[in-house]
């Protein structure tokens, strides 16, 4: 902490130098200023939390000192010492916020009790200006999320309203409740790669800088506002009350700012102008459906008006034909043959002239359903695979180029990527589940003489009894307890060979505690008794 001595009079400066005791209140800097023109010059530099001042003083006086400090340093604490006892400089001095009123000669006690006070009061109130400024940051922090959620809400269910109708016009300025809306949804699907590059996973920050680039554009005249639609990750919505039928104008107006700080644009689809709020579903859905019928082949940038023009009649992009080839190659593991059936694929794609984000979409799901299906067919507990494009807030929805359109060429390295991945994948997968049956297979043949369950076998290899089932059988072509049998009984042949050994010392042996039990599944399994069994490799010799 910083402390000023204010005083005309040197041994006075020198007698509060000497008897406060500065280290005990954490003050290690102390200043002095003959009159209160210097002090005010100290006070802006060094910013001091404790200033002492007399009242009568040359050039500048203690009162106006105290009305100065009370306009521009507020916070700083001030104990006024004189040699008068004045009814006006004990009122100036409560007026403008002096912690005590000390009397000259100087009392050692009186002045370090003043100056405890001062500093607890200082560093008291330090603390709630700190916690104010918390308060502020961390609401100027979620202000913008908060919006967010209410104007997403407001696009999906007009009648939430009236539940935050006042602070809207407090907050965007509107005298009352605006008689129409328009909306439109920029997507940053078709931003250029190399602006997505730059932001790499924080997806968060980019709408940080578009939100900020719209809402400046749009604030010029308190026209609407720009947000993250929280129900659609890649999606900045606009919505617009003022002069609504300048919308066009205005996300012109973010393009150039998106261009100018970026370096890109974004598509837009624009809705009609609706009642507001009650309308600004329609306008969204319009918006959202102009932006879904927008051409991936061409650069975006280009506005596209809900209404103008025939839509386009749907193609689904060809995939369903092409999937028993793309099914083989993946299962054969063939980089050659999935690059092939790709290439077959996109050449398919290349005649059309209109490739547009519905499409897309659909063929997106169309490929992830596909390989779940592989996945699920050839190795039924793991979990689906992992879209190409993943559909999370923090990756691309389509493979673009350097200027925002869709890549056929990035489209097919990526399909043909993800697929060797996948088989590669796929191939490992196989071949650890294979090896994990081999695995139990042979702990069996180990402890074929100990009490052997399916739910024995599942605890100690941490595996569901119905993935142990399904997986023995498709391995070894036989249920786990025919196996069981299987070895003990060919143990129980070895066995019978020796005539010391009684029936019932034979099942005990190989695991079975009921001699009859033991013969029944012999039987069955051999086609003869134990009894039999010997009595005929006794006759033989074998």
């Amino acid at each position: 902490m910083k402390a000023l001595i204010v005083d005309d009079e040197k041994h006075v400066r020198d007698a509060i130098r000497l008897l406060v005791e500065w280290e005990r209140y954490g003050i290690d800097e102390v200043f002095e200023a003959p009159e209160g023109e210097s002090a005010v010059r100290i006070i802006e530099a060094e910013r001091p939390e404790i200033i002492f001042t007399d009242m009568r003083m040359p050039v500048m006086s203690g009162v106006e000192l105290l009305e100065w400090i009370h306009r521009h340093q507020p916070q700083a604490k001030t104990i006024v010492i004189s040699g008068h006892d004045d009814f006006d400089f004990v009122r100036h001095t409560v007026k403008y916020g002096g912690m005590d009123y000390i009397l000259k000669p100087i009392d050692e006690g009186e002045l370090n009790e003043a100056l405890a006070k001062a500093v607890q009061s200082w560093h008291k109130e330090n603390e709630a200006r700190k916690q104010n400024q918390i308060r502020s940051i961390e609401i100027n922090r979620i202000k913008p999320a908060y919006w967010d959620k209410l104007f997403s809400g407001l696009i999906e269910e007009a009648g939430k309203y009236e539940s935050f109708a006042e602070h809207f016009e407090r907050e965007f300025r509107v005298a009352a409740k605006p008689e129409t809306g328009r909306t439109a949804v920029m997507s940053i699907d078709t931003l250029p790669r190399f602006i997505r590059d730059k932001f790499g996973s924080h997806l968060d920050l980019l709408f940080f800088s578009l939100t900020n680039i719209a809402n400046e554009v749009l604030q010029r005249d308190r026209s609407g506002y720009a947000f993250r639609h929280w129900n659609s990750p890649h999606e900045l919505v606009v919505v617009c009350w003022h002069s609504p039928e300048t919308l066009e104008d205005r996300i012109r107006g973010i393009n150039e700012g998106i261009r100018f700080v970026l370096g890109g644009s974004l598509d837009a689809g624009i809705g009609t102008m609706q009642p507001f709020p009650g309308g600004l579903k329609d306008s969204y859905r319009e918006a959202l459906a102009a932006l879904r019928q927008r051409n991936l082949l061409q650069t975006p940038g280009r506005m596209l008006h809900y209404g103008a023009g025939v839509p386009q009649r749907f193609v689904p992009l060809p995939f369903s034909r092409f999937e028993a080839d793309f099914r083989s190659a993946l299962l054969s593991a063939r980089e050659d043959q999935i690059e092939s059936v790709t290439d077959q694929w996109i050449a398919a794609i290349e005649p059309l002239s209109s490739i547009t984000a519905e499409q897309m979409e659909l063929w997106n799901h169309e490929y992830t359903v596909f390989k779940s299906r592989c996945i699920g067919e050839f190795l039924p507990d793991e979990e689906s695979a992992t879209p190409l494009v993943p559909q999370d807030a923090d990756s691309p929805i389509f493979p673009l180029d350097d200027s925002g359109r869709l890549s056929l060429r990035l489209l097919r390295d990526e399909v043909a990527r993800d697929l060797i991945r996948l088989s590669v994948m796929l191939a490992k997968l196989a071949q650890r589940e294979r090896n994990i049956i081999r695995d139990i297979a042979d702990y069996i043949e180990r402890h074929y003489h100990e009490e052997m369950t399916l739910q024995h076998i599942s605890e100690r290899f941490y595996l569901s009894r119905e993935y142990i089932s399904r997986r023995f059988k498709q391995e070894f072509g036989e249920n786990i307890s025919d196996y069981i049998a299987r070895v003990r009984i060919e143990k129980a042949k070895q066995l019978l060979l020796s005539p010391n050994l009684r029936i019932a010392q034979i099942a005990e042996i190989i695991g079975y505690q009921d001699e009859k039990y033991f013969s029944k599944v012999f039987k069955k399994m051999v086609g003869q008794s134990p009894n039999e069994y010997r009595k005929k490799h006794e006759r033989t010799g074998e």
